[in-house]
């Protein structure tokens, strides 16, 4: 397991660069984002929605609440990066997903 300088600078990190794609994708999508003390909140007016992504750091995960489920993404350092343990999808095309799937479409990409 990280320790909890090494999972928040890796935390941090993802956070951030989650942020500016969310930031580059929300010109052309039909949300919203929001930062909030290292939380990000993704906004959807049609159809109502709000997802919140957040490191958690005692258990040295990222969690992202979305769809009415809990993702819980854990470091992997062969990937260099947050990865859903069930099938390795990371952070950015997880989010991308769930945008899609939120939004009823598979417009959005995040880079």
């Amino acid at each position: 397991m990280l320790d909890e300088t090494t999972f928040r600078r890796h935390a941090d990190q993802a956070i951030e660069s989650l942020k500016r794609a969310l930031i580059d994708a929300e010109e052309g999508g039909d949300f919203e984002v929001e930062e909030q003390g290292g939380v990000l909140n993704i906004v959807f007016e049609e159809p109502p929605a709000k997802f919140v992504i957040t490191p958690n750091a005692p258990v040295r995960q990222i969690w992202i609440s979305a769809l009415s489920t809990s993702f819980k993404l854990e470091w992997s350092e062969e990937a260099s990066a947050f990865i859903l343990p069930k099938d390795s999808t990371q952070l950015k095309p997880l989010v991308a997903r769930l945008i899609n799937q939120q939004l009823g479409d598979g417009d959005v990409t995040l880079d």
